[in-house]
């Protein structure tokens, strides 16, 4: 078991940033990952947000970069793909924090900015590049982007590029970087679409890596839900529990719509708060995550496509407004919450029909998710009881039974 940073046989310049930034011990993710990807593997990891993934592979590629120093000025040696700019930024940033006692290059090509800004980048050289699917196609396509000095592609939030169709993309990029040496997946969850939509010929005899964060890790969220008889009733709870009890909270809701009326409502309350949704223009969405960020406003409403990827300090509060719609997005909210080793809780507001969902995602989590009261605003009516699946099984039962009931009659 690998207890600190030195173990992982990583530069002295490294392990000096590592200590600046308050990291004390690798997360699950970090000392499974780090030795295979510096042992010249392949990864495919699964590792939920907040798990300290990025680290997992900024680390092994800044060590990389320094055990085979370049030669000579030159393109980019290891690409890094993201889903959306804002992860790029957040990717970029950590790498720059990681390599701040070395002289690596590290620059950002990403969607929202002028051409004029990329080529004085294109110009220099570079070492490490994060970019987004689409734009960097662009250069490529446009014989800006010269991928053949590649060694590494690595690919953060596999799962998440395929939903967004990014798909036919990366395998054009895989195929642009066809003379790299590694490939590094990371993934939210391996199943269904994590890694079956990308060409088998992606990644070559990787190690797996599958770091469900250590119930340490996970321990750190308290999770518990609330019942609300409606609407009101559900507005009335969101509004006790921001006022009395969050420091900092993430609200999330399923649709745009639904974020429109319940900013209306927060306003009437006198409830300041910033918000976050799809297709929102880039200047805005900047500028709503900075007022959070910086304090402005503690409370901040989200939809999950608008919401992925973000890393915000200090969240206390994530409250499940509208309930998601799978159980690995209910595992991708909470994440925002607890991270760099900080506590958190996550809230579900749920009504009758959400029950079900809400003993889904117990099960995923494999915990169980209680229920909490506020004094003066307990639920009138009855929780709700579904009956388990299976029909089939339990038809045979109650036919079993009328037999031996026919039976005993007789």
């Amino acid at each position: 078991m690998i207890r600190n940073f030195a173990e992982l046989e990583l530069d002295p310049n490294l392990l000096l940033a590592i200590e600046e930034m308050g990291y004390d011990r690798p997360t699950q993710i970090q000392a499974e990952a780090i030795p295979q990807a510096l042992d010249g593997r392949d990864i495919l990891a699964s590792a939920p947000t907040g798990t300290g993934k990025t680290a997992a592979f900024v680390l092994p590629a800044l060590q990389y970069l320094q055990d085979f120093p370049r030669r000579k000025p030159g393109p980019a040696r290891i690409l890094i793909l993201t889903p959306t700019r804002e992860l790029a930024m957040q990717v970029a940033d950590q790498a720059r924090a990681l390599a701040k006692h070395t002289k690596l290059n590290i620059f950002t090509i990403t969607g929202g900015v002028q051409y004029q800004e990329h080529a004085d980048i294109l110009g220099k050289t570079q070492d490490i590049v994060v970019a987004t699917p689409g734009r960097l196609m662009e250069y490529i396509n446009a014989e800006r982007f010269d991928c053949r000095a590649i060694e590494w592609l690595v690919l953060d939030e596999a799962d998440r590029m395929l939903d967004m169709g990014f798909g036919p993309t990366v395998d054009r990029l895989s195929n642009e970087c066809r003379w790299r040496k590694q490939t590094l997946l990371f993934s939210a969850t391996l199943e269904g679409k994590g890694v079956e939509g990308f060409t088998a010929d992606l990644l070559n005899d990787p190690a797996d890596i599958d770091a469900e964060p250590s119930r340490r890790e996970r321990k750190k969220i308290a999770q518990w839900y609330h019942r609300a008889d409606d609407m009101n009733h559900k507005l009335e709870l969101l509004k006790k529990i921001i006022t009395d009890q969050a420091e900092r909270s993430i609200v999330f809701l399923k649709t745009r719509e639904r974020l429109g009326e319940l900013r209306t409502e927060l306003e009437k309350a006198q409830i300041p708060c910033a918000w976050i949704q799809g297709e929102m223009p880039q200047d805005r969405r900047n500028n709503a995550i900075a007022r959070f960020r910086d304090g402005t406003v503690n409370v901040l409403l989200a939809t999950d496509v608008a919401a992925r990827g973000i890393d915000l300090p200090d969240v206390s509060h994530v409250i499940n407004y509208d309930m998601p719609r799978s159980a690995d997005v209910y595992l991708h909210r909470i994440g925002r919450t607890a991270r760099a080793g900080k506590k958190g809780n996550a809230v579900s507001l749920v009504e009758a029909h959400d029950q079900p969902m809400l003993d889904r995602v117990a099960r995923y989590v494999k915990e169980d998710i209680k229920e909490r009261f506020i004094k003066e605003m307990r639920p009138k009516h009855k929780k709700p009881v579904f009956k388990k699946k299976k029909k089939d099984d339990k038809k045979k039962t109650a036919a079993k039974g009328k037999k031996k009931v026919a039976k005993k009659k007789k």
